[in-house]
């Protein structure tokens, strides 16, 4: 059965596919001396050797695949791992919606660090908010006035704003799926692409509970900047 998670306003989660597990994971070490699984109790203490130790292979054999409705914005940021697999909707060859992100609140630069935002008081911010939203519908009006002129859709595209909604499948191991949820629940990353790690850290967690615990034991440092674990 699908898992699947509302994000932002417009935006979802959803775990298509899953193979493997921490018994995988276990099996794929074991294999080394021809032997396999021996009890819940050894094979979640070599898990943790493994971990511990940094011996990240047996981990590639658990395999996540996702489907994700999030912003351009926070799309490009996601794949700038590259240790997975993505298929994109294409502007050239289907119709964007008129879907686009629009925060409830603005956000402000951090005064602790540069790369980072935090909420805040933003004078005027629901006037702010409303001229977001009257440029998006502007951008997309202008879009559908392209289209019906017949200027073709690789072109006209390039009118919509990075708030538009794309859509995406992503197929990804266990070892790659723990840098990204490292890197992205951190309160350094954006606080738009941090919520989609942290539906992918539920899903992650319950289908893999002995590797989830033994990420946060051995593979998260600085606790203080992961506030959801």
């Amino acid at each position: 059965m699908e898992m699947e998670y509302k994000v932002l306003d417009k935006g979802f989660l959803r775990l298509v596919e899953f193979m493997g597990g921490d018994n995988s994971v276990v099996q794929s070490a074991r294999v080394s001396y021809g032997s396999g699984l021996k009890g819940e109790e050894k094979d979640k203490k070599l898990l943790f050797y493994l971990m511990e130790n940094e011996h990240m292979t047996p981990f590639e054999h658990s395999v996540f695949k996702f489907h994700v409705k999030c912003p351009i914005f926070v799309a490009r940021q996601w794949f700038r791992h590259r240790w997975g697999s993505y298929n994109e909707i294409s502007g050239r060859y289907t119709e964007y919606k008129d879907e686009y992100y629009l925060p409830e609140k603005l956000r402000i630069q951090s005064k602790k660090d540069k790369q980072m935002s935090e909420f805040g008081d933003v004078e005027e911010e629901k006037v702010l908010i409303k001229k977001m939203q009257d440029i998006f519908e502007k951008s997309f009006e202008v879009y559908r006035e392209l289209l019906e002129k017949g200027v073709a859709r690789e072109l006209a595209r390039i009118v919509c704003p990075l708030s538009t909604y794309t859509q995406f499948y992503w197929t990804v191991n266990a070892r790659s799926l723990m840098n990204f949820l490292r890197l992205r629940l951190d309160i350094h990353a954006q606080y738009e692409i941090r919520e989609y790690a942290k539906c992918i850290l539920k899903i992650f967690k319950e289908k893999m509970p002995w590797t989830y615990e033994a990420f946060l034991t051995y593979c998260v440092k600085n606790k203080e900047n992961y506030p959801e674990l």
